[in-house]
């Protein structure tokens, strides 16, 4: 077991609140878009939606279940079904000097006490990324890592092109990856840190141009799954004298422990961001199937909002309404909005994105502000005028209402579009929506830890960016 230092211990409460809030998150998702599946949509849309919701369904399953996945790749002959079976402690995966033995994904189950508690670990067995028909088993390799947890990739001296590309593809999963040096027994002189400073000199070459490569010392380790035969010498109680061939022990405590840190340390909050970057993506194709079958009532139930808030700023005669009529307006638009995607909302909830809207629409909101007051002004003055000097005032009047309208329809209208694109990401920017408990997870981890490394690459390869913590509805 790794030494836990006194920083260590303080780390599980945060760790617990992450995982808690990814469970609270899938649940709210599957309790939503479930009743989507069984209400009275179309039999077309709840057929779409039943292999997105088993995919949150199996998210939750794995949190609950507190098991992590552990994915090895490398190329033929390195070692990788060793290694797992190393690790495990007997030999449950095939080896053996043929070429590609491994001929196709397989799983085993290795149970391990972590500080935070058991963890099942799924460690799964990946065909060599260089056998016939590499192209695809390559595809295939890549779907494994976006599903896994934590991603080994296992070597075995010199490196070759095929395995720095691999290896780099592997990192554009923006998952913990560790280097595992085998079969050391056969190359006693190898160094972790030369090993460490070729590969980020390679990975940082003109040809692969990963600029920051997000690995560390620690994250190379050396091993001997499965040490090679060595001739002893037995002498016998009768005084005979025989050469035998015995293997000696795998030498696998540097990954066991290596795996053991990232657990400790982070290993529910590991498992909380992943089962949140996968909910993103079932939640954007959520949505891109919802949308499709909902796009055109969307665009008619806009358009009529924007048609009556425009109406009702050019009938009302007070100034200081237009702008508080145009806001109900808008809040009611939100709310039907969220009604006909099958999402609840309240009007506070309403009233905060539309608030987010209004900040984040610049110019055209600021637009719209400014005309009201002076339009409204203006058309304010005219009614008034028109009590004595009748039809020149009301023909100023008709003109400023006119415009005010045509300006407030137009508002109302691209407010009705901004709130569609974040209703069409579901929840994933409410309290526990999927991607504001993802920034949040990514904010708070410590600067030290293999999240924190990944975190401006998670970022950017996210399905969405929330709302800015002030602004989020």
């Amino acid at each position: 077991m790794v030494p836990m230092s006194r920083s260590d211990l303080v780390r599980p409460q945060l760790a617990d609140t992450h995982f808690n809030r990814a469970r609270a998150s899938l649940r709210q998702l599957l309790n939503r878009y479930g009743r989507q599946g069984r209400s009275r949509s179309s039999t077309e849309l709840q057929a779409a939606l039943k292999p997105r919701l088993d995919q949150l369904a199996g998210a939750l399953d794995k949190l609950n279940g507190y098991l992590v996945r552990v994915a090895v790749f490398g190329l033929v002959s390195r070692g990788k079904s060793a290694v797992l079976n190393a690790l495990i402690g007997q030999k449950v995966l095939p080896t053996g000097p043929i070429h590609g033995v491994t001929q196709w994904p397989r799983s085993v189950f290795w149970s391990l006490e972590t500080a935070m508690g058991k963890a099942v670990i799924e460690l799964i067995d990946t065909p060599g990324l260089d056998e016939v028909d590499g192209q695809a088993r390559a595809d295939m390799a890549r779907e494994i890592a976006e599903q896994a947890d934590l991603i080994l990739f296992v070597i075995a001296g010199d490196m070759t092109r095929t395995e720095y590309q691999a290896l780099h593809d592997l990192l554009a999963a923006h998952k913990p990856l560790i280097v595992v040096f085998n079969k050391t027994d056969l190359y006693p002189n190898r160094d972790r840190t030369v090993i460490f400073q070729q590969l980020r000199a390679r990975l940082n070459s003109g040809h692969l141009n990963c600029p920051d490569p997000n690995l560390t010392l620690d994250d190379v380790v050396l091993v001997a799954a499965e040490p090679a035969s060595m001739e002893v010498r037995v002498e016998w109680p009768d005084g005979r004298v025989t050469q035998e061939w015995e293997a000696p022990p795998a030498q696998i405590t540097p990954l066991t422990q290596r795996l053991l840190a990232i657990l400790n340390r982070e290993g529910k909050s590991l498992l909380a961001l992943n089962a949140m970057r996968q909910a993103e993506l079932t939640e954007a194709a959520i949505a891109q199937t919802i949308v499709a079958q909902r796009d055109a009532d969307a665009e008619q139930l806009i358009w009529s909002f924007a048609k009556w808030k425009g109406l009702a700023v050019a009938l009302n005669p007070i100034a200081v309404l237009d702008i508080a009529g145009g806001a109900i307006a808008d809040l009611a638009m939100i709310r039907a909005l969220a009604r006909l995607y099958g999402l609840p909302m309240t009007r506070y909830e309403a009233g905060k994105l539309l608030n987010a809207i209004v900040w984040s629409g610049g110019r055209l909101v600021l637009g719209e502000f400014a005309s009201n007051v002076l339009l409204g002004a203006g058309k304010s003055g005219a009614a008034m005028a028109s009590l004595w000097d009748g039809g020149s005032s009301l023909a100023a009047y008709g003109t400023a209402a006119a415009a005010q309208a045509a300006i407030a329809g137009y508002g109302s209208y691209q407010v009705g579009k901004a709130a569609q694109i974040y209703l069409e990401q579901g929840c994933s920017w409410g309290p526990q929506g999927a991607s504001t408990v993802l920034q949040d997870i990514l904010n708070q981890v410590d600067a030290d830890t293999v999240i924190a490394r990944l975190k401006s690459d998670i970022q950017a390869a996210t399905h969405t960016q929330p709302v800015p913590s002030s602004e989020q509805p």
